[in-house]
């Protein structure tokens, strides 16, 4: 017969049962199925947290721009806010209150002119924030060529990029049937060709996305000249020619370290920009922000309206509910390390990222293509002359040996037999750990020159 004391006494033994004693812990975690019975709260975490082990430690990953680090009031802050719906303005009408202050210091950041009516949103990553300045960019040209006469059924709309583009771009393409027209990259050109530019340049073109961060070598495109190019352009045709500009790596590093190049909304031709908070604006995956000049240039059939404080407030976003978490912490950031702040961050890991370089490259056997100038990622590839029996790919496996996920692979079309490999540095990468990552470095590369490897039975000592 059930009672509360027994209650009491099942209570008790499951919580002084230990967690590798429990029947939970002899029976398979839930694949294709739900199991039938519930589990004690605590045995659930630590089986799904042992799932994860052998990923490895995030802090190591240096293929990723995203940030595997936040200090513990910004953890604290974000993991109180995973409840806020962010697209519910008026339920929540101080985190929409936020989220704005977030556009207009960003757009602060890129020198918006707030006499052009500039208009911005928060995004899940850079990714959306692209598709959105793509979509805009194509609406606007169909607005404008439907004014001009142009057959719209005549060929598909083209947007110029250079080869070196994020998949983002390609999926835009596809899913609203633009022709991506790549230019490709060259060995003596790493960017996007502007002498070439208007080649590719017709009726149908709705526009040309720069990159401030290749995602292959970190470079930047010029984006001052291709500014000129659609000046020139503009000046003698009808259909003008715009740019959007896909900061996702720079759009919150520039700002800081390299304040005086001119890529952003100073160049009249720059109409949207785009970038991701979880790189260098140092917050946790899962937030970007794009944010247009002059709200003329986003189609108002983009905009939809939602109830905020009595009144109306204009939303553009492709997805709808989630989780405001990844805004309040991105606005922690802002409060709390202020623009000096974000500076000493950024410097500090671009002085990492050149310390790297400088030490590869006296191995005398890497061509060093990105030392950090721009943003602070490493990118090289082994000399023609360097004379091993290895490739990256197996300094990869050797530094993965040791827990270092470094990346390695082929340049983009045109150049895809040249095999680089990159590293990202992190505003959590101090000089402390790229000294134990670069010693890991130089003993992969040595083993695997002097194919020394462990032969014969080792044991421990005690």
């Amino acid at each position: 017969m059930f009672t509360e004391d027994n209650l009491e006494i099942e209570i008790k033994n499951i919580s002084s049962t230990p967690i590798f004693g429990s029947f939970e812990s002899d029976i398979s975690l839930p694949k294709e199925k739900l199991n039938n019975d519930s589990m004690n709260p605590q045995i659930a975490y630590r089986l799904i947290k042992d799932e994860l082990l052998n990923e490895g430690n995030s802090r190591l990953n240096l293929a990723t721009f995203c940030q595997t680090y936040m200090e513990d009031e910004a953890t604290k802050i974000m993991s109180e806010t995973f409840d806020k719906n962010a697209i519910d303005k008026s339920e929540y009408a101080q985190t929409a209150a936020i989220e704005q202050r977030c556009v207009d210091i960003v757009a602060d950041l890129w020198n918006a002119n707030k006499s052009e009516n500039y208009i911005g949103t928060s995004t899940v990553g850079s990714s959306e924030a692209c598709m959105l300045g793509g979509m805009a960019m194509k609406f606007a040209w169909r607005h404008r060529a439907e004014k001009l006469g142009l057959d719209l059924t005549k060929q598909k709309p083209n947007l110029i990029i250079t080869s070196g583009f994020q998949v983002c771009w390609e999926k835009l393409c596809v899913y609203l049937d633009i022709e991506l027209r790549e230019i490709p990259m060259t060995k003596d050109n790493m960017c996007i060709d502007t002498e070439h530019v208007l080649d590719y340049v017709d009726d149908y073109t709705i526009g040309i996305v720069g990159l401030l961060g290749i995602t292959y070598t970190g470079k930047f495109d010029d984006i001052e000249a291709l500014d000129k190019i659609c000046e020139e352009f503009n000046k003698t045709h009808e259909q003008k020619l715009y740019l959007h500009i896909d900061a996702a790596s720079g759009g919150l590093f520039t700002p800081f370290v390299n304040p005086e190049l001119p890529w952003d909304f100073r160049l009249n031709n720059v109409i949207s920009i785009s970038t991701s908070g979880h790189k260098y604006g140092l917050v946790y995956p899962g937030i970007g922000w794009v944010i247009w000049r002059d709200r003329k240039f986003l189609p108002e059939e983009l905009i939809f309206e939602v109830s905020y404080l009595g009144g109306k407030l204009p939303t553009i976003a492709i997805n709808f509910s989630r989780s405001a978490s990844q805004i309040i912490g991105q606005y922690y950031n802002f409060v709390r390390f202020g623009f000096n702040g974000y500076k000493r961050i950024h410097e500090r890991t671009k002085d990492v990222a050149m310390f790297l370089s400088r030490e590869i490259e006296k191995l005398d056997l890497f061509e060093i293509y990105n030392d950090g100038e721009n943003l602070p990622i490493v990118c090289y590839k082994l000399k023609d002359d360097a004379n091993v029996n290895w490739t990256l790919y197996d300094l990869a496996d050797r530094l993965l040996m040791r827990g270092w996920q470094v990346p390695a692979y082929p340049l983009p079309a045109n150049l895809e037999e040249t095999l680089i490999q990159r590293i990202v540095c992190r505003a959590d990468m101090g000089k402390n750990l790229a000294e134990s990552f670069l010693s890991d470095f130089k003993t992969a590369v040595d083993e695997l020159s002097n194919k020394r490897e462990r032969t014969g039975a080792f044991g421990f000592t005690h």
